[in-house]
């Protein structure tokens, strides 16, 4: 699965519910897991593979893999603690954050059965951190405004990069590809 990055929009959007969980959820919720370990990262959220969707997959360092489909934080403790945080999204980049020390989510699971869980530690912060990504929110917008200007204009300079070398490799492919076809126009002559 290709994860998607900061400057695209479905990173943005609010994410709609899931009406049913299916097995064809449960085959993408697997392919998460590959991809997110894969990237050796703990958290994955629908938006970030283009799905704007209300489910996320976590392995906190409690090892469990965890579905979260259509999340809902019930309680966040008025405690709250810094931690410096990264994103597959926006790769290379980290930032303290602060958030609420614990909370509770209800969700259903990869069946489709609704949970309540009451979380601290790493995996409060894992949870908090892909429930943000459903309602367009990254974690940069929880940090200082200066690094978070600062890291869309990077990330928007990076895909302009990646633009213009996608444009001229297609035109050098466009421009091979014309000598190949005049060379067999001539060569049939």
């Amino acid at each position: 699965m290709r994860i998607c990055k900061l400057g695209e929009e479905v990173l943005r959007e609010q994410a709609k519910p899931v009406a049913e969980v299916t097995e064809e959820l449960r085959s993408i919720f697997n392919e998460m897991f590959e991809t997110m370990i894969s990237a050796n990262g703990v958290g994955l959220a629908a938006p970030q593979i283009g799905r704007s969707e209300r489910f996320f997959v976590i392995i906190a360092d409690d090892d469990v893999r965890r579905v979260f489909v259509n999340p809902q934080i019930i309680y966040k403790s008025e405690e709250t603690t810094r931690y410096e945080e990264g994103c597959l999204s926006i790769p290379g980049v980290y930032e303290e954050i602060e958030r609420p020390v614990k909370i509770t989510v209800q969700a259903l699971n990869e069946f489709g059965k609704p949970f309540t869980l009451e979380a601290d530690g790493m995996l409060s912060r894992i949870i908090q951190h892909e429930y943000d990504h459903l309602d367009g929110i990254l974690y940069i917008d929880r940090g200082d405004e200066g690094f978070k200007e600062k890291t869309v204009e990077q990330f928007k300079k990076r895909a302009e990069r990646a633009a213009a070398k996608a444009e001229a490799k297609a035109r050098k492919q466009k421009s091979i590809a014309a000598k190949i076809a005049a060379k067999a126009k001539k060569e049939s002559k």
